[in-house]
């Protein structure tokens, strides 16, 4: 039987940390569910950011073949010791997953596999554009976020929460929100909800394109909400009025669109003529 979450801390002498964003979730069904969304099976590999007190650690560990965790805060060292004793098929480093390398994360893993996380929000948005621009087998993520930032994240172009790093995702595979989760699921209830967010990688999509080239394109259409694309990127990378309009005509953009209107293809299509405009 598993020991009551604040119980657990107790013994250990642990206090959640603000500066952390620690808040746990302890119910079993729910995390359950997770994992069940995120589809992980008996042949599957999982890494996991932010591994608190284990509850999630926990569900994977039952359905995984193997699970690498990552937990910033050494003082969970012991929680996690005593929470996942039973099993053999889980290693968890005490590091910053952020400042490891990617080629050492993935060499730890040895194969493919799925990223499975309950994320604070300052850290959200790194972690998700890091593993989507450096990882070389990841599979997809399962994360769980603030609903807001769900909903940025799976947003429809042309709504007022597609954004940048909607079209990051979108450059990458696909997202949908999978599941809500009730801010009182959690331990210390935070003051907004949550939501679990689906990320699938297609490793086919824009198989040959300069993404690097593309998010500057996609940084400088967002870089001013309110304007008109044209005029961002006029700003963005110096080009006269006459070039900024041949760039969209030749992709058959309107000169009145904002950059939210745009999909994921339009901006791979307009990179390539913004480009030519600057190279000619």
């Amino acid at each position: 039987m598993e020991k009551p979450l604040k119980n657990l801390l107790h013994e250990h002498g642990f206090s959640l940390k603000k500066a952390y964003g620690q808040n746990f979730l302890t119910d079993r069904s729910l995390l359950d569910e997770i994992v069940s969304k995120a589809g992980v099976t008996k042949d599957d590999v999982v890494l996991e950011i932010g591994c608190g007190a284990g509850a999630l650690t926990t569900s994977l560990a039952r359905k995984a073949k193997k699970v690498l965790g990552y937990e910033i805060d050494v003082k969970l060292e012991p929680v996690l010791k005593e929470v996942l004793q039973e099993f053999d098929n889980v290693t968890v480093n005490f590091s910053d997953v952020m400042k490891n390398k990617m080629s050492d994360i993935e060499k730890k893993l040895g194969e493919k596999y799925f990223l499975v996380a309950n994320l604070p929000y300052y850290i959200t948005t790194p972690i998700v554009m890091r593993f989507l621009e450096e990882a070389k087998n990841i599979k997809g993520m399962i994360i769980m976020v603030q609903e807001e930032v769900a909903l940025r994240f799976a947003a429809k172009e042309g709504t007022a929460d597609y954004g940048a790093i909607t079209v990051g995702i979108n450059l990458r595979g696909s997202s949908e929100i999978v599941m809500r989760v009730p801010r009182d699921k959690f331990t210390p209830p935070p003051n907004v909800d949550s939501a679990v967010v689906k990320i699938t990688v297609d490793e086919d999509k824009f198989k040959a394109v300069d993404f690097q080239k593309v998010r500057n394109v996609v940084r400088v259409a967002f870089s001013s909400r309110r304007k008109m694309l044209v005029n961002n990127l006029m700003n963005g990378f110096k080009l006269p009025r006459v070039a900024a309009e041949e760039a969209l005509d030749r992709v058959g953009i309107e000169k009145t669109v904002r950059g939210e209107a745009l999909s994921a293809e339009d901006f791979v299509k307009l990179t390539d003529a913004v480009y030519e405009c600057l190279e000619a």
